[in-house]
């Protein structure tokens, strides 16, 4: 079965941008016009975050952004008809991202089964376990042609990064500091070191990393190591500073890629 996002590192072979964004941020009905806007940008993969009240791994900047989508409205179902529309004029690959605790309350099965037919094309949900996935849900997703992404971190063991790296598809993403999310401005030599490691490993899925990319210098260097990089806090922050965002998510797009 085709998947939008093995299409996308098959034939895209380097500096693949990845933007994410908290899901009814900065308002409830914004989630739609955001994505078509990053398409239309030059954004390679949308990875849409679902709004939690308690996300751990986030800095403060996607943490205040999800909590103003909840106070907004915002949740899972709403999501992923807001999914349905994007797909309507989107081809771009389309990710939700979120912690597990949402997908339970919605059911796992049915959760699967409509984000697939809405058009979302892989999953990262950071708290999952590594065995829960293997043993009950990869074939479901694999069923459904959902890409599972695990995190790895610069303290991941080499066995656990191979074992991630068997049952992942599309894309494995690899957070660039074992700390929480944000822009952190230039790579240390440890980060390069880690990077230059996941290099030498020949992983079957390519890696994306993330984690400090907020600028053309960081997301250059970043896929001279990856295959690209992931974007969010910084895209955030502009989101809740911006007065035009088709105009101000096109500049910031373009810069990035250095366009």
């Amino acid at each position: 079965m085709k998947n939008r996002i093995t299409d996308l590192f098959r034939s895209k072979k380097g500096e693949v941008l990845s933007v994410f964004y908290t899901a009814g941020f900065p308002s409830l009905n914004d989630t739609v016009p955001i994505a078509l806007n990053l398409e239309k940008a030059g954004a390679d993969i949308i990875e849409i975050g679902i709004p939690f009240s308690d996300p751990v791994a986030d800095g403060p900047t996607i943490q205040q952004s999800n909590k103003t989508a909840l106070d907004n409205g915002m949740n899972l179902r709403l999501l992923i008809e807001q999914v349905k529309e994007i797909r309507k004029q989107a081809k771009v690959p389309i990710i939700l991202m979120g912690y597990l605790n949402p997908v339970m309350q919605y059911g796992v099965k049915e959760f699967v089964k409509d984000a697939a037919l809405a058009g979302v094309d892989g999953l990262i949900i950071p708290d999952m376990p590594l065995y829960e996935y293997e043993e009950q849900y990869k074939d479901l997703f694999r069923a459904a042609n959902l890409c599972n992404t695990f995190l790895i971190s610069p303290t991941t063991s080499e066995d656990r990064i191979r074992r991630i790296d068997a049952v992942s598809d599309g894309f494995i993403y690899a957070v660039s500091a074992s700390s929480t999310t944000g822009a952190k401005g230039d790579f240390t030599s440890e980060q390069v070191d880690y990077f230059r490691r996941l290099q030498g490993m020949q992983l079957n899925n390519p890696f994306l990393i993330g984690f400090g990319i907020s600028d053309r210098s960081t997301f250059s260097k970043a896929s001279t190591y990856g295959a690209g990089a992931i974007v969010g806090s910084a895209f955030i922050n502009l989101l809740k500073e911006s007065k035009d965002q088709k105009k101000d998510i096109e500049v910031f797009v373009k810069n990035l890629k250095g366009n």
